[in-house]
């Protein structure tokens, strides 16, 4: 910062900025006297964290940006040039620059210290008032900025769980094609044999009930000794008859609860005759009917996620408020999440009021909610923890709790954890605007959060007023 000579075209500069337009020359004439006109060269800060600020400062010719750290990054707020009116403005509450500003060229600049503020109210309650609409208007632009900024970061957390859950039933699906299409090319040998059997038609039903009592029962849960017992007995039973690829059938097999008595009771339908042709065939009818299985499973794991996304973002839905059940949103937002708890095998409970109200609600700006308090939640918690969530009703309000068993918040920021940029997270995991983002929400819907926390126990509830 270099302080330099004030010019004559100063006045004429700032009057045709929209806050000095309708005043007259000797309130601009005040306010160049009253002034420090200063160069920020390019690359220099206008401001920085933690410094005071005790100036107002008007852009006289110039441009900067705005930026927030996190980690080892700046995100970007947004840039200004000529115009712009930044720092402390008349009856603004500000102490400290939360952001850094740095001149993208040079930049001039006219700063007014706080200290002639009072004065200006008795020179130019005009001024005054300008000046305070153009704190109002800053606000607003800086709310809406922080909204979407706070909506990329949520995004940018879903996106990266929405791929890992994805990726799991996309690649079975594909394991399971790939394997289902190499046994299909093994069916014409295998029918083959089965053609050449004489066997009658008795038979073939006695060993095709045998085959679709195992398809249709709900398959047995071994603990892995069981399963090995099982497999060497079926094993030894297929290697003692000379079947061919015993291992892979005693496998399968096992997936499915065929036990040493039923290969016996098949045995006695066919006197012992052609297992090996007759064996590959169940092996192969009921591998094929588990990889089938499971690709339906895996495509139904994707269509669920597509309805959970669809239901979070609320593609199909009006803009307008609407009459909604609270509790879809919150169940969608786990879903959402689920990679999340998982990874952390943390235990959810969920106790939900089967009679809720609806509430006349945004959708997408709830979800935003039940993100960012879900989301704190887990990030709060060790591995092995527990999240409950409950709703309940009383008279014309319902209500939302969400409780962890976390360290708990400590009583000297409990007060502080709803301001802008306050965040208990380490450095480069928070922004300090989840939970400032979810206040102005909630009292936006006209509802309330509060917060009680002991170690052990958080509880944040949520109320909003039925229509």
């Amino acid at each position: 910062m270099h302080s330099i000579e004030k010019t004559p075209v100063l006045i004429e500069q700032i009057r045709s900025f929209e806050p000095f337009q309708n005043l007259g020359e000797s309130d601009l004439q005040w306010l160049v006297e009253r002034s420090d006109y200063v160069l920020y060269k390019e690359g220099e800060q206008l401001f920085y964290p933690k410094k005071p600020v005790d100036h107002m400062q008007i852009i006289v010719d110039g441009e900067f940006v705005s930026r927030i750290k996190q980690g080892n990054d700046f995100n970007e707020v947004g840039t200004w040039s000529t115009g712009y009116i930044t720092g402390l403005l008349p009856f603004s509450r500000m102490k400290e620059a939360m952001a850094y500003g740095t001149a993208l060229r040079d930049t001039y600049v006219l700063e007014l210290h706080k200290k002639y503020f009072t004065e200006m109210v008795e020179v130019s309650y005009e001024m005054t008032q300008n000046l305070v609409a153009q704190m109002s208007n800053r606000i607003r632009d800086f709310t809406h900025i922080r909204l979407q900024n706070e909506k990329l970061i949520s995004l940018g957390k879903l996106s990266a769980g929405l791929a890992h859950e994805l990726n799991n039933p996309a690649s079975s699906i594909v394991r399971n094609v790939e394997e289902l299409y190499r046994r299909t090319h093994q069916t014409p040998e295998r029918f083959k044999r089965v053609m050449t059997m004489r066997i009658t038609p008795e038979q073939t039903d006695r060993v095709n009930a045998i085959l679709f009592s195992k398809i249709g029962a709900k398959r047995p849960e071994l603990t892995l000794m069981q399963r090995e017992s099982l497999k060497d007995d079926l094993l030894d039973w297929l290697e003692d008859r000379d079947v061919d690829n015993a291992e892979a059938i005693a496998e399968t097999f096992v997936e499915f609860g065929m036990t040493e008595d039923d290969l016996d009771e098949i045995f006695d339908i066919v006197d012992g005759k052609h297992l090996d042709g007759i064996m590959p065939w169940l092996e192969s009818t009921l591998s094929m009917e588990q990889l089938v299985g499971e690709i339906k499973e895996a495509s139904g794991r994707i269509a669920d996620l597509i309805k959970s996304i669809k239901s979070y973002s609320h593609m199909d839905r009006a803009k307008d408020g609407e009459l909604i059940d609270i509790q879809d949103g919150i169940i969608s937002t786990l879903t959402i999440l689920k990679h999340q708890l998982k990874d952390k095998s943390i235990e959810v409970k969920q106790d939900f009021d089967e009679n809720l109200p609806k509430i006349l609600a945004f959708p997408g700006q709830l979800n935003q909610v039940w993100t960012n308090l879900l989301d704190n939640a887990i990030d709060a918690m060790d591995s092995d923890g527990v999240l409950i969530i409950k709703t309940y009703h009383k008279r014309d309000r319902v209500f939302v709790e969400i409780t962890d068993n976390g360290p708990g918040i400590p009583d000297d920021v409990k007060s502080k954890i709803f301001d802008p940029f306050f965040t208990t997270k380490g450095v480069g995991k928070g922004t300090g605007l989840g939970l400032e983002v979810v206040r102005r929400i909630v009292d936006h819907h006209k509802g309330s959060i509060t917060v009680d926390s002991v170690p052990r126990k958080t509880t944040f509830t949520i109320c909003f007023p039925v229509v």
